[in-house]
């Protein structure tokens, strides 16, 4: 699809173009899987919008902290959802000729069509129901309020995308970005740790209000200066993202800088080798491995703002499970390299990836067990039994998953503008790495609740456990790899998922929704996306709170149930959330089952007269030959 313009293009005919290309693509798309998917992430996003609606019929200042959490989503979603909405890339029309304000401005306005902006500006109707609670002026300054409001938050997804970009082509930016996005998001998961920090008796800080999230709030009180300084900054944040587009021609580089050779005896030594050259090099992956180790030491540190330490054990699991979720497309973001191993008869490179990933993540999630359990004193059984399990769950998971629901990723060295961008799947993406925390919350529940009733035994569960998955699911992975290999190098390479086969269906297929009613596919994505909770809060973190004594804690259900009850509620939190993802799982082998047994038809073939040359289906004619030579034949 391409942008006809002339030599000068005008503004409007330029915003105007991408608009149509916008809703021509998300028209075309809004089918299958994805459309399934859409629709879902739009009814919960018209939940909580009607939810930050009702917060204008009660107070203006709690609006404006609704508001805080809305622009904290649009800055921090897209740096895990692959770069944000890029229906639109920059890339696209860096040959038309336009100039970076116009490109920025036409993408802006492109920007607001979709599921998110609809969402989105849905809940700016919680402006106009304050400035109707306010006074008639309130209203009419209500309406360019909700756009400005509306376009800052936007904006500001899109700077924050622009200069992560800027950050991942160096390490010291991309250690950067990873501790700054680990902490942001930690402390937005802990939410109610500020709510008791800052808010005394239910009251909201009244610095929420003057942060740019607040400023549409203002100007419907009456402060106009507030409505001006809304254009000024959707002005300034224009030029900004103006100035970052011309700088996404390049890719992320990596370190070239001269190290020591690293040798191996063995083939599993060499892979291991070649993937912690990698973990070292790729700028990519020292992000995630930073926003991982941040991210745990964040969220268990931020109840200390309140006198809770409980939490800080927790820092080490944590880090684990972030980490095997951040890498849970580990073929996937390698690219094509997986011909080389292909090549090689006999070979498989599964257990040399298990080995890196388990030397790059342990050191670290043992030291951070140790130490944040050292200061609080325990409970020592829980928490190792826990980081065994989850340790050994990891390196077994990662390798299987990404192999099984393997996203086609694009090979390291064609990386574009946008570093954050490793698969043009996003949903997938983001599926993959929620399936993980699920998968390694699983892998950790038996030897936590063995440590929870056994004490210690609970460890030498969680040993076993995890031994077994390191060994059971690396086996599962090779195994797969060996029957499955050209195909998953086909969907990598060309991005298209082989069809036919027998035995499993094709490669990359595992995390595909079949053909299902839609109300079996509603109830699979809600158990899907909903089973966490009652399955890692409400279950595994209440029982660990219970059975350190710490009662009372925030929505932790358990915590406040009689004595008699706490353990019970906690377990069967647990047995819920592996109810829901057995519900979900159970339908989709349903759906595929019917699918596969449902027989093929096959198409009628009309009856043809048999046909003694049926290669050219004509008539064999007789040709005349030489004199003599019959007779030579007839002989």
């Amino acid at each position: 699809m391409a942008v006809t313009t002339t030599s000068a293009p005008g503004l409007y005919p330029v915003a105007a173009t991408m608009v149509r290309m916008k809703i021509a693509i998300l028209r075309n798309s809004m089918t299958g899987e994805r459309g399934s998917m859409m629709t879902t992430a739009g009814t919960l996003g018209a939940v909580v919008a009607a939810g930050t609606i009702y917060l204008a019929f009660l107070d203006g200042d709690l609006l404006a902290a609704a508001y805080a959490v809305w622009m904290l989503g649009w800055i921090i979603g897209p740096v895990f959802s692959g770069g944000g909405d890029e229906t639109l890339r920059p890339e696209f029309f860096s040959l038309v000729g336009l100039k970076p304000h116009r490109m920025a401005t036409g993408l802006l306005v492109s920007a607001f069509v979709g599921v998110a902006p609809a969402v989105g500006l849905l809940a700016m109707v919680g402006l106009a129901v304050l400035g109707a609670r306010e006074s008639v002026l309130g209203v009419l300054v209500a309406l360019p309020a909700m756009v400005l409001q509306l376009a800052v938050f936007v904006l500001l997804s899109k700077v924050t995308v622009g200069l992560l970009g800027v950050a991942l082509r160096s390490r010291v930016g991309a250690i950067g970005a990873g501790v700054i996005n680990g902490v942001v998001l930690a402390f937005l998961g802990q939410s109610w740790v500020f709510a008791v920090a800052l808010g005394q008796q239910g009251q909201v800080p009244p610095v929420v209000r003057y942060l740019p999230s607040g400023w549409g709030v203002l100007a419907v009180r009456g402060n106009v200066l507030a409505l001006a300084a809304l254009a000024v900054l959707v002005v300034l944040l224009l030029a900004a993202w103006a100035a970052l587009l011309t700088r996404r021609a390049g890719a992320s580089r990596p370190s070239t800088r001269g190290r020591r050779p690293i040798r191996a005896a063995t083939a599993d030594g060499a892979v291991a080798a070649k993937e912690l050259r990698t973990w070292s090099r790729d700028l990519a992956r020292s992000h995630q491995l930073t926003f991982a180790l941040t991210y745990g030491v964040a969220f268990a540190c931020s109840p200390l703002l309140v006198g809770v330490d409980t939490m800080l054990p927790l820092a080490g699991p944590i880090f684990i499970a972030m980490a095997a979720a951040m890498t849970a497309n580990l073929y996937g973001t390698d690219g094509t390299a997986l011909w080389l191993t292909l090549l090689t008869p006999g070979a498989s490179d599964v257990r040399g990836r298990q080995w890196a990933w388990l030397l790059t993540v342990a050191p670290i999630g043992l030291a951070v067990t140790l130490g944040f359990t050292a200061i609080t004193g325990g409970p020592w059984p829980p928490v190792l039994a826990a980081t065994a399990a989850l340790l050994g769950g990891g390196a077994g998971l990662v390798p299987m998953v990404s192999v099984f629901g393997l996203v086609p990723g694009t090979d390291p060295a064609r990386r574009g503008g946008n570093p954050l961008r490793t698969s043009d799947e996003d949903g997938a993406m983001t599926g993959l790495a929620y399936l993980m925390l699920v998968l390694m919350a699983a892998a950790a529940a038996p030897a936590v609740v063995v440590a929870v009733l056994a004490g210690w035994w609970g460890v030498v569960t969680g040993v076993v456990t995890g031994g077994l998955a390191y060994w059971g699911f690396g086996l599962l992975t090779r195994r797969r790899l060996e029957a499955r290999g050209p195909e998953l190098l086909q969907l990598m390479r060309t991005g298209r998922r082989p069809s036919g086969g027998s035995g499993g269906g094709s490669a990359g297929q595992g995390l595909k929704l079949p053909d299902m009613p839609k109300v079996q596919r509603a109830i699979v994505l809600w158990c899907i996306s909903l089973g966490a909770i009652p399955l890692i809060p409400q279950g595994i973190v209440a029982a660990v709170f219970v059975a350190n004594g710490q009662l009372g804690h925030s929505w932790f259900l358990a915590t406040h149930m009689p004595e008699g009850l706490r353990y019970p509620v906690a377990f069967g939190m647990i047995a819920l959330g592996l109810a829901m993802y057995g519900v979900g799982l159970w339908l989709v082998y349903q759906a595929k089952k019917r699918v596969a047994d449902k027989p093929v038809a096959e198409k009628p073939v009309a009856d043809k007269p048999v046909n003694e040359n049926p290669v050219n289906e004509k008539p064999v004619t007789e040709k005349p030959v030489a004199k003599g030579v019959s007779a030579v034949e007839d002989e």
